[in-house]
């Protein structure tokens, strides 16, 4: 059994310490001042979220179900295709981004391609490749792709790096090739985590499929935009409803699944 321990201080003197503490207050304080206010603004708004309190509680589904239905089948159609097609692009990279088991050129590459995957929020993709293709799905689809490719990719990468050596070294023993000792040595090792990985993936793009709609890549996210620039708060509270139900099922489902392959 392992006993956490202290880390080593990174400044062992303690007058230094204590400086760098006040220098971090001093910039923490100037950085909270600097922050500009504006409070008859606040007192507008929380106006407003009190009456989007109010559209929450009571919630219009009819006068928008056209416009609520087809932005959800959207979200659910860009959400399952670019996880699908995220995950089955993920695994190249997952492997190939693992120390253990991929050459040297290869392993660079795919390490810098999830680390340039991670560095840029969805939205901001999305805003890219709407310029590129114009509105509509086909932006979204590639944005939330691109997006789970380095999510799960590195998450993999790290589960291929920590499983057991011995199953490994074992099989290389018999000289199986490398796609055998990936089926038989690491595969099984690293599929509960993968599938309950892809699964929470799955809630988070159907989340972002409403973000990146705002900015014209499909989806609800357009709906939900309109109803609150009307004002009309109980239609957008009816938007952010089904968005949680769905997202409560996913999770209820992925957690099924996980206990069943577990």
């Amino acid at each position: 059994m392992q006993i956490w321990q202290r880390p080593h201080y990174l400044v062992p003197d303690k007058r230094w310490r204590l400086f760098l503490w006040l220098l971090f207050l001093l910039y923490l304080s100037i950085g909270v001042s600097s922050i500009d206010v504006n409070w008859n603004r606040v007192y507008e708004g929380l106006e407003r979220g009190l009456r989007f309190l109010e559209g929450f509680i009571r919630p219009d589904f009819t006068t928008r179900a056209n416009d609520i239905y087809a932005g959800i089948l959207e979200s659910l159609t860009i959400t399952v295709t670019s996880t699908v097609a995220g995950i089955l692009l993920s695994l190249p990279f997952g492997m190939g981004a693992a120390r253990n088991i991929a050459p040297k050129p290869v392993y660079l590459f795919c390490r810098a391609f999830i680390a340039v995957s991670r560095s840029m929020q969805e939205i901001i993709v999305a805003i890219f490749l709407v310029a590129l293709f114009g509105f509509g799905s086909f932006a979204g689809f590639l944005t939330l792709t691109y997006a789970t490719i380095g999510f799960l990719g590195k998450l993999l990468a790290e589960e291929i790096e920590g499983i057991d050596k011995k199953q490994l070294e074992a099989i290389i023993s018999t000289g199986a090739s490398w796609l055998q000792r990936v089926h038989i040595a690491i595969w099984p090792q690293v599929m509960p985590r993968m599938i309950g990985l892809s699964f929470y993936r799955f809630d988070i793009n159907f989340r972002e499929s409403a973000v990146i709609g705002i900015v014209g890549a499909g989806g609800i996210g357009a709906t939900l935009n309109t109803a609150i620039d009307r004002y009309e708060y109980d239609s957008a509270g009816a938007v952010l409803l089904i968005i949680i139900l769905i997202v409560m099922a996913c999770e209820y489902l992925s957690g099924w699944i996980r206990k069943w392959v577990s």
